[in-house]
């Protein structure tokens, strides 16, 4: 019997939540079981406005990566971005290659194909030498690639790597990195893809259009304090809309001026207030005479935007900023400042420049496969990510490729959530890569003629259903061999090694595979296939344990590895294999793995018959989009009557129930549940359930259904 946890929260807990962000009792009693109290990660929950993600110049190489990205559109230099044959390559390739050619680089692109490692490869590097290339530029890939990128500066090449990758401790060099994972990369959010860190590129790439760019403003409040014998004078500096500096300092009336560090601060800046009168004559109250400002007034221009600025103080400002209402940081004048100076010049870019809208959405669709397919973390701007990208499908505007491919999927038209990407359109693009074919995806994206790209998605389709195949093939050998590796590794690790000759696993399929033992058997686990002279590895892993930490201590046998925290590759030579194997003889013992988590449940939210009511859907859609630490919300009832009760399935397996609520009647599918009618319940009793909250869709007609998780007589 499976344990149910309903963890203990107290009304303290879900009432101030209620009071700082508004929010109704259910999703913040939500949020209290789920850990989800501080405002930096409630934002995330609550607010899906792109003015929440953070700013690309927070990565401390940004604006060397843009500015010698200019310097190749300059001097008419021919660019190589080379990618990776992932989902995440494939869109991170797509929006670079997207955005260079619109704005007149000569650009490239190259994926790696058939039996290609991963990563930059020499080969690369000497086409692109042949054709007189001179800057490279790696997406999703690149970080671990320090022989191949030292090669290709020897050939007088420059090299910027965009990857969010696990860093090697020695890094490439020469070369521009971009990646969130470094530790001095400055960026407040570690866990984006590698098409997140492109789409900021391209973000910072168009910010670098506007005069805002690489120049220095500074913004001043000045403020009488209660003694009204003093003033506090604050001023933050700001190149490209990111603090650089801050000056704070209470300063006595009748102060010179010249007597403080704010002459020096402000020197050669471009100053700008709220209110240039009132601030005015603070200042000449209390600085001595020959303290002179020359002042750029925002609230009046702010207010021929928004005409309710126009008699907003400071003070007013700072009240209705969404911002301060979840960081406390943003909780003073100069901050309201900072956010209405940030959200005035976003919309002057956005006059300036109108087709970025379009352009910025076509990206974020992108954004939005790649974190789900790299199973990033549904946290922080990932999920502004993925809730952008998949409003603007769901609004008709999917990007061409995209739209071609929800129609051969059947899903163009209907309601697209991250479910239906995760199991539908993702793992079709994959196939492409696995199968040695990624530009067929890239091209899927790149293509201009709406009848090609027709055709392009049938194929994916057609390779989609030919990795199945082989799938299903990998996995017979696979869960054969299953036990006796279990065995061999104490129940800590599953190792299976196609050294059958007749390569029953497909390399394509090896990380699909891995990742089902992991589910299945809730422990690490490894394919090996053999290509050629190579023994090539995907690793999953689960409950705590980091592959990498494995991997590192084998590194002398690899060729090349690299990858996430649960997620790996690796390669080695064929002859090595019993070194391998000794290898993992020696660390797999050393595996520490976290309880597992398959015998229990926990529950986010108990519902009393009478409110388990079909607007609890708006609760669900709240909580969108779910999968890698945001699984779906269970909710639980008790003493709900059996009014109905269907058996489905070709197997007869499955099971439709009925719960009568007295005013409302719910349908509730129980999959795989088919044997627990007449043996634990029956028709008629009442019984305890856990369950999710879904729409099933009948003729166009959508209705709410429960889907269960668990269930048990009532006692």
């Amino acid at each position: 019997m499976k344990n149910w946890i309903k963890k203990h929260i107290t009304r303290n807990d879900v009432g101030s939540l209620y009071d700082k962000f508004g929010v109704n009792a259910l999703t913040a009693s939500i949020l209290a079981r789920r850990g989800i109290t501080e405002g930096q990660d409630v934002q995330f929950f609550l607010e899906d406005d792109l003015r929440f993600m953070h700013n690309p110049f927070l990565f401390n190489n940004m604006e060397d990566a843009v500015d010698r990205i200019l310097q190749a559109k300059d001097e008419g230099e021919k660019v190589l971005i080379f990618g990776d044959r992932d989902v995440d390559g494939i869109t991170s390739t797509a929006v670079l290659y997207d955005y260079l050619t619109s704005i007149g680089i000569d650009v490239t692109w190259r994926l790696p194909g058939g039996t290609d490692p991963y990563g930059l490869n020499k080969n690369a590097v000497d086409d692109f030498e042949k054709n007189f290339g001179s800057l490279v530029i790696t997406v999703d890939c690149g970080i671990s690639n320090v022989e191949e990128i030292a090669y290709a500066s020897s050939k007088g090449m420059d090299v910027i790597v965009l990857d969010h990758h696990t860093p090697p401790e020695v890094l490439p060099s020469p070369a521009i990195i971009v990646n969130p994972k470094c530790e001095d990369s400055g960026y407040p959010f570690k866990d984006i893809s590698g098409c997140a860190v492109v789409y900021k590129v391209v973000t910072a790439l168009r910010f670098a259009r506007t005069e805002l760019y690489k120049n220095e403003v500074a913004l001043l409040t000045a403020k009488i304090n209660p003694d009204q014998l003093s003033a506090t004078i604050e001023v933050l500096k700001l190149q490209n809309l990111v603090e650089k500096a801050r000056f704070s300092e209470v300063i006595q009336s009748g102060t010179s001026i010249m007597n403080t560090k704010l002459v020096d601060f402000l020197r050669g800046q471009q100053i700008f207030v709220w209110d240039e009168k009132s601030t005015s004559a603070i200042l000449s109250q209390v600085f001595t005479s020959g303290a002179e400002f020359n002042f750029l007034d925002l609230r009046p221009e702010a207010a021929k935007i928004s005409p309710a600025f126009a008699n907003l103080s400071l003070e007013q400002l700072k009240s209705k900023s969404r911002l301060a209402r979840y960081n406390p940081s943003f909780d003073s004048e100069i901050m309201g400042f900072y956010n209405v100076f940030v959200t005035f010049m976003n919309s002057q870019i956005a006059r300036q420049f109108p087709q970025n809208a379009a352009a910025n959405e076509r990206d974020l669709q992108l954004v939005a496969l790649a974190a789900l397919a790299d199973i990033m973390p549904l946290k922080n701007e990932n999920r502004i990510f993925i809730r952008n990208g998949i409003a603007s499908m769901n609004k008709g505007r999917a990007r061409e490729g995209l739209k071609e491919l929800l129609a051969a999927q059947n899903l163009l038209g209907k309601r697209i959530t991250a479910t239906e990407l995760s199991w539908n359109i993702n793992p079709a693009l994959n196939a492409t890569g696995r199968l040695g074919q990624p530009e067929t995806g890239l091209e899927l994206f790149l293509e201009k003629n709406p009848e090609k790209r027709t055709e392009i998605a049938r194929k994916i389709i057609e390779l989609n259903n030919e990795r199945k195949e082989l799938g299903n093939k990998g996995w017979e050998f696979a869960s054969f061999k299953a036990k006796e590796s279990i065995e061999k590794y104490s129940g800590k690790l599953c190792v299976i090694i196609d050294d059958s000759g007749e390569q029953k696993i497909n390399r394509g399929v090896s990380g699909t595979i891995a990742g089902k033992l992991v589910n299945i058997h809730d422990i690490p686990a490894m394919v090996i296939t053999f290509v050629d002279e190579n023994a090539i590895g995907s690793m999953r892993s689960c409950r705590g344990f980091e592959v990498l930490s494995l991997l590192d201590k084998m590194a002398e046998l690899f060729v090349s590895y690299g990858g996430h925290a649960y997620a790996a590759g690796f390669t080695f030579k064929k002859e090595r294999i019993q070194d391998f194997l000794s290898a993992l003889d020696k660390f797999a013992p050393q595996i520490e793995l976290s309880s597992s988590e398959s015998e229990q449940i926990n529950v986010d939210a108990e519902i009393p018959a009478d409110y388990l009511k079909p607007d609890l859907l708006a609760v669900v859609d709240d909580f969108e989009p779910y999968g890698e630490e945001n699984r779906e919300l269970t909710f639980m009832s008790k003493n709900l009557r059996i009014s109905d009760a269907l058996i489905l399935g070709k197997e007869q397996q499955h099971l439709k129930l009925t719960f009568d609520l007295g005013k409302t009647k719910w349908p509730a599918l129980f999959w795989g549940g088919a044997k627990a009618l007449h043996n634990d319940f029956d028709k008629g009793d009442l019984v305890d359930v856990l369950y999710q909250v879904n729409r099933n869709t009948y003729n166009g007609v959508e209705s709410p259904q429960l889907v269960i998780t668990d269930i048990r007589k009532s006692l």
